[in-house]
This record gives C-alpha cells, sequence and structure tokens, in this order.
C-alpha cells in the first residue's frame, strides 16, 4: 500500500518540523517536503502532487486562503487540510469556499489529526467541531453577525487594526500599497458599522477575533 504524501505548509519552522517528526513517526505516511510561504507551497504541489496539504492560514504575502485555491488550481487531485490556530466562521467559510476539504485547530490530538489526514486523502471531508457549527450556522441562514460578511483578506486587516497597528504597518504587513490598506480599513469600519479604528479593534476583541 503506497504512503499518503503529505507537504507541510507553515510560517514557523519548528511547526513544520514538529509535524515533520510526528507524521514520520507512521509508515502510511511520506512527508515530501515543506514550505513557509506560499510560494513554496505552490511550487512544491506542481512539482510533488502531494495527496494532501497540511495548510496553515497566516502566511507571509499570500494567505493560506488565497494559497490553497493556487494549490486545487495547479493540482485538483491534491486534497487541502487547513491547520490553524484560528476558528472564527469568516476563516472556515474561506477555506471551504477555496476549496479546502478539512478545517482543524492546532490543538487537535494527534489520532485525530491522522484520522483527518486520511480522510482528506479518501476525499472525505475533516472538520473540527467549531467548524461543522459554523457551517450548520450558515446553512441554516442563522450567521448575521457583521464580521460574517468581511472576507479573507478584510478580517487580516481588522486583526492588524486589533494589534494597534497602522496602515503604513499593516501595508508592509501584506505586501500591500498604503493607498489599497486604506481602501480595505474604510470597507471593514463600513461592514462593521464602527467609525474608527479603536471602535474595530474592541469589536474585534468583544466578538472573539481579536489575534491571541
Amino acid at each position: 500500500m503506497k504512503p499518503i504524501r503529505v507537504l507541510i505548509v507553515d510560517d514557523h519552522e519548528i511547526v513544520r518540523e514538529g509535524l515533520q517528526i510526528l507524521l514520520s513517526e507512521e509508515s502510511e505516511f511520506e512527508v515530501i517536503g515543506t514550505a513557509g510561504n506560499s510560494d513554496e507551497a505552490v511550487s512544491m504541489t506542481k512539482l510533488h502532487k502531494p495527496d494532501v496539504v497540511l495548510m496553515d492560514v497566516v502566511l507571509p504575502g499570500l494567505d493560506g486562503i488565497e494559497t490553497t485555491k493556487q494549490v486545487v488550481a495547479v493540482s485538483p487531485s491534491t486534497q487541502v487540510l487547513v491547520l490553524t490556530s484560528y476558528s472564527d466562521d469568516q476563516r472556515v467559510r474561506d477555506a471551504i469556499q477555496a476549496g479546502a476539504i478539512g478545517y482543524l485547530l492546532k490543538d487537535v490530538l494527534k489520532a485525530e489529526l491522522l484520522n483527518a489526514i486520511r480522510s482528506a486523502a479518501a476525499g472525505k471531508p475533516a472538520l473540527h467541531a467549531e467548524a461543522q457549527q459554523f457551517l450548520m450556522r450558515h446553512l441554516t441562514g442563522t450567521d448575521t453577525s457583521p464580521h460574517s460578511r468581511l472576507t479573507s483578506r478584510e478580517f487580516n486587516i481588522l486583526q492588524l487594526i486589533a494589534k494597534g497597528k497602522s496602515n503604513k504597518e499593516i501595508a508592509l504587513a501584506l505586501h500591500l500599497t498604503e493607498g489599497t490598506v486604506k481602501g480595505y480599513v474604510s470597507t471593514v469600519f463600513d461592514k462593521l458599522g464602527v467609525a474608527d479604528r479603536t471602535q474595530a479593534a474592541l469589536y474585534a476583541v468583544e466578538h472573539g477575533l481579536a489575534p491571541k
């Protein structure tokens, strides 16, 4: 039986190494490589056509959501399993819409992670309990919170605002122009119904959206 070939994508080297060690202990898995950013992830996917990509949401440059779209585009047979620290509805929605087959949090147990990779390789969804709750709310139309209307990029902007970052600092962090960031910030304010950065940051904290 052929091993399940896995590509690990995370911006933290220690996380990549930890996952690689964890999977190398199981003969049914083969880690074909690791990537620390979007360009590496897409390039390695195109070259190796892994069965499963373990994808972090937060990456330098293009985030994990946009990277998922590109991975699926260059290798339709590859399944993307998101493994992240964030469980908010917006990210779950965007990840699934981008083509991810599963969504897990990094506090997942080893056995659960291995089962999720097996399921993903077999084309079966693997969702964390909180992600399942989001999908139920989404399908029943009960998710009406203002932040549920934010795009993935707008959500990134909100989180950086909550960290006290200026437009210039956000532009540097996301590799955007300051003018583009200013436009995103205005849209975030409109969608959340807030007047300024302080109110936006407070909204993020009150709704559990601020980065931990």
